[in-house]
């Protein structure tokens, strides 16, 4: 097949166009308008809503937000009046797009079609900050994931299409990414005694998304069941991210809840397991206490937590590790990774910086990268990022927050960088499934229209 039958056809402009027709494309292309509003996010707080207008149209944005966030991360702008919304109120950054954002880029005349990373570069040195936290993160993302949808729309592209020729991923097809769902909850995420934030299922015995997802649903619901029937009907309350939140306080506890699951299901061999414990939120004086959330401390030394992961690695069919260390644990990082046989991810570790990357790639600390896009601020940057691993020879992990919206632009993201892999939490709660049916949109739109894709399935990557 040839690589233009993958894309689809060039857009492009016919040279018999006149100056003035000339003239009327490129002003279809010019923002014309940028407004924000306060709206809200999964756990009832305040985030921003951007809409852009140009000549194709009206183009929104909403932007996520997270729970436990690492120290690296690009700055939320929030009000900090206790008396409206608890202190999370967005005003000022609604009021920064619409006042200092939007004049300024309006005045710019950019050309939305071509120029995003000049559009990302300019809000950057308007803020002025490295942690953009004169506009706020989540002002200047805003906007940006609007431009990138207007973006699409100039060059008449799906978005995903769009994100991958601003990757530079090379034309051979595109790949869908395995689904990881969070289907048990620990750590910030939840109000039981689990340490470890997020217990994921990854059907990687999948032939598609579709399939995928199905494989996902029917484990989650079984999973619902078996931990009805073990700890009763009170323990089937969910966390942030819709996963599960029974009384268990072991990682084992909760993998064995999986194994059992899975097992039910008819999914045996078809369906690994990934998991994020978020090692930063239980760090204390060079000890991992596993036993924060409770009244009876369990600390580990490194060299004891290391152990754990072995053990754990060895007794369940898990093939992926999410900041399994503190950000700043270089030392156990490095160590660690030298015989780790999954994919070892860094979150907080990287924070989608560049800058991170470098020092990651240094320590030889891990060998994948969490992809979010309002840790770093702008899809430009986060692409960057994303490039960046790639040359390092590292894999990507798309992932959601766990203050979602219902905006999907990160199924869109995950397809666009070729990611092989994607989190959302689980399949139930609108703003988790809405990224799961637009990856099984995709995948119907690229298998009917555009030809050429693959599953990622066991490698994780295409």
């Amino acid at each position: 097949m040839d690589s233009q039958d993958i894309l689809g056809p060039a857009i492009t402009i016919p040279p018999s166009r006149t100056p003035a027709e000339m003239a009327c494309v490129y002003a279809s292309n010019i923002i014309s308008s940028i407004h924000a509003a306060q709206r809200l996010d999964s756990r009832g707080k305040p985030t921003v809503k951007v809409t852009i207008t140009t000549g194709k149209g009206k183009f929104d944005a909403i932007v996520p937000s997270g729970a436990s966030k690492g120290d690296y991360e690009a700055l939320e702008l929030r009000d900090g009046d206790p008396a409206f919304y608890g202190g999370n109120g967005v005003t000022k950054a609604v009021y920064n797009v619409e006042h200092v954002i939007g004049p300024a880029l309006i005045e710019q005349k950019f050309d939305v079609r071509t120029d995003l990373s000049k559009i990302d570069e300019f809000m950057r040195k308007l803020d002025g900050t490295k942690e953009k936290s004169n506009l706020g993160a989540n002002a200047i993302l805003g906007v940006s994931m609007a431009c990138a949808r207007a973006a699409a729309a100039a060059r008449d592209e799906p978005l995903y299409e769009f994100l991958r020729q601003q990757t530079g991923v090379t034309p051979n097809g595109y790949t869908l990414p395995v689904p990881f769902f969070n289907v048990l909850n620990g750590g910030a995420h939840s109000g039981n005694t689990m340490a470890f934030q997020e217990f994921m299922i990854a059907p990687v015995g999948a032939k598609s998304i579709t399939q995928a997802v199905q494989m996902g649903s029917e484990v989650y619901q079984e999973l619902k069941n078996v931990i009805k029937k073990q700890f009763g009907g009170a323990a089937t309350g969910i966390g942030d991210e819709g996963g599960f939140a029974p009384p268990i306080r072991h990682p084992a506890e909760a993998l064995d809840l999986l194994t059992t699951a899975v097992k039910n299901a008819g999914y045996e061999g078809k369906v690994k397991f990934g998991i994020d414990p978020a090692a930063s939120e239980f760090f204390r004086k060079d000890v991992y206490d596993i036993g924060f959330k409770s009244e009876r401390p369990e600390p580990l030394s490194r060299k004891d937590f290391m152990g754990l992961y072995n053990k754990l690695l060895k007794d369940y069919p898990i093939v992926l590790l999410e900041d399994p260390f503190a950000q700043d644990d270089w030392e156990t990082w490095k160590e660690f990774n030298k015989t780790c046989p999954v994919e070892l991810v860094g979150d907080d570790l990287l924070a989608t910086n560049i800058e991170r990357l470098a020092l990651a790639k240094e320590h030889e600390a891990c060998n994948s990268m969490l992809l979010k896009i309002n840790q770093i601020g702008t899809i430009s940057e986060a692409i960057a990022a994303a490039q960046k691993a790639y040359s390092y020879g590292w894999r990507v992990f798309v992932s959601h927050r766990s203050g979602e919206t219902t905006d999907d632009f990160i199924a869109d993201l995950a397809v666009g960088v070729g990611a092989g892999h994607l989190k959302s939490g689980s399949p139930c709660r609108g703003e988790r499934v809405v990224k799961y049916n637009r990856l099984m949109d995709i995948e119907d739109e690229i298998a009917h229209r555009r030809g050429g894709h693959v599953y990622a399935g066991e490698k994780l990557s295409a």
